[in-house]
């Protein structure tokens, strides 16, 4: 009875190294695949505020607001993109938010000076992408 139970307690803890080392060989392959980074982010379209009759000074503030308040978004890892269109349309940027839910990048939006003054208005849609990429010009290097 005894040897039973050494072989049985053997087999067990051979199985349980098989499955491990299974399971290691197969995670890198999956997580290494852009289409298993897939994740949700928000893109949001600003677009011409209802109040555009500030005097040149207070437009100006305004925007150096603006540009102040994507900085600080941006060094808090929740502004990923963020850049103007450079025609007068009523399209005039975009932001992509790194956030978990709409009402948090609500809440930052309503943090910009320039949504605040009513200069700029914003729709808010979730996004989905791969983290990877960037814009920096040129090709991406090929990884091995």
């Amino acid at each position: 009875m005894r040897h039973l139970i050494k072989y049985l307690l053997v087999a067990l803890s051979c199985l349980a190294i098989i499955s491990e080392v299974d399971a290691q060989d197969q995670k890198p392959a999956a997580a290494s695949r852009p289409e298993d980074k897939i994740r949700q982010y928000f893109f949001v379209m600003l677009t011409t505020g209802s109040n555009r009759t500030h005097d040149s000074a207070t437009a100006a503030k305004i925007q150096e607001g603006h540009m102040a308040n994507i900085n600080r978004l941006y060094y808090d890892g929740k502004l990923k993109v963020a850049g103007p269109f450079g025609d007068d349309g009523n399209w005039r940027g975009i932001f992509i938010f790194d956030c978990k839910t709409k009402e948090e990048v609500e809440a930052l939006l309503k943090t910009d000076p320039a949504i605040a003054a009513g200069r700029l208005s914003y729709e808010v849609h979730p996004w989905w992408t791969a983290s990877m990429g960037s814009f920096t010009p040129g090709k991406p290097e090929k990884k091995p």
